[in-house]
């Protein structure tokens, strides 16, 4: 759908409201449209780069052959990590002129650390750090568990912007953004720059009524269906204001759509969703109205309802419903990791097919 002020829908929020958006991939076709018409950002993990060689093997497989060749004692992981790399790096330049024209505020290109370290806040500093040096234009992308909260404050102090990612509640966006300062607070008692920080903490809204659904499959639990739509919008809008409320410096980035609530409900507010091309095509196509809905309540009546029948929307919803030592254990991120962990998994079986079997690399 074309619009008057913009070239489409998005095109249109970006122009007339605070409301960014990110493209939710770093493949370099999807992400050069996108910033077409107003993305300011874009982002990478294991799925999404197995994902990109799926539709563009064509244009990566010559360097993962030239990655096996050039080092070969390098395991099928280490391949997966450098192709991660490689492709990551090559979205940030596209990326590279609205970051310089937004002093770094915009123009970001998150890259994900390693999850099976969301136990181990060494091991995500570690890896942090060195991505922090591939490129300037980075977030980095860490699991909202009690050890990322750890590392969170860690790397706001050592300077590095982060992306706080598997988070679905307002007590993990609330400990994101408090760890956030904590961090900032050591930097600048130390008399160090803090002008080229801009942390964001992702909620990842459709997944969190994902689980509520899951929850009410295995325990029928019967409820107008429609409301199950809403526990997402209805947390991020919490977290949003109490953000605002409070002057942190994080800014919220919404994740995992599933209805349009999950873009139209946040128009207005000065935060950004980064949204697959899949969802920016419906999002283009859907006729619904730009306009601002940041502050419109969710109907009490569908919270209610969703704290009376769902504790874990009662431990999303309050701020005070989690501890950070409760984080990992929260069913949507046990199944979030998993689905990372898996997507790594699909991505290291696709370079260990080349690796072992591909005529590039076997001279056949």
């Amino acid at each position: 759908m074309a619009d008057a002020k913009g070239k489409n829908p998005l095109h249109t929020m970006t122009l007339t409201s605070p409301t960014e958006f990110w493209n939710d991939s770093c493949s370099t076709a999807e992400l050069s449209s996108a910033i077409g018409y107003g993305a300011t950002g874009g982002t990478s993990n294991p799925i999404i780069v197995g994902q990109v060689l799926e539709k563009e093997l064509y244009v990566w497989k010559p360097k993962i052959v030239e990655l096996i060749k050039d080092n070969p004692a390098a395991t099928e992981d280490a391949v997966a990590w450098k192709i991660m790399e490689a492709i990551t790096v090559n979205a940030a330049k596209l990326l590279k002129p609205v970051y310089d024209k937004n002093n770094g505020r915009n123009g970001r290109l998150s890259i994900q650390t390693n999850a099976k370290y969301y136990r181990d806040a060494k091991a995500i500093v570690e890896q942090a750090l060195y991505f922090n040096t591939l490129y300037p234009n980075n977030n980095i992308k860490l699991p909202v568990t009690k050890a990322g909260i750890e590392a969170i404050e860690e790397l706001s102090y050592r300077g590095v912007s982060v992306n706080a990612t598997v988070s679905f509640t307002v007590p993990q966006a609330v400990a994101v953004a408090e760890a956030v300062e904590r961090g900032i607070a050591r930097r600048q008692k130390e008399g160090r720059d803090i002008s080229a920080l801009s942390p964001v903490c992702t909620i990842m809204v459709g997944r969190l009524d994902d689980w509520l659904k899951v929850i009410a499959a295995r325990k029928n639990i019967v409820t107008d269906p429609g409301y199950l739509e809403w526990a997402g919008v209805a947390t991020a809008k919490k977290a949003y204001h109490i953000y605002k409320e409070r002057g942190y410096r994080t800014r919220l980035l919404n994740a995992a759509y599933r209805n349009h609530f999950h873009w139209s409900e946040f128009i207005g507010g000065d935060m950004s969703m980064t949204i697959t091309c899949d969802w920016q095509q419906k999002i283009n196509g859907s006729g619904v109205e730009v306009k601002n809905r940041i502050n419109d309540p969710v109907d009490p009546r569908i919270i209610a309802e969703l704290e009376k029948k769902f504790p874990d929307f009662r431990r999303a919803y309050d701020q005070n419903g989690m501890k950070p030592e409760e984080f990992e254990n929260f069913g949507a991120t046990r199944r979030t990791l998993l689905a990372f962990l898996e997507g790594y998994a699909g991505l290291v079986e696709r370079v260990r097919g080349i690796m072992i079997s591909d005529p590039d690399i076997k001279g056949e």
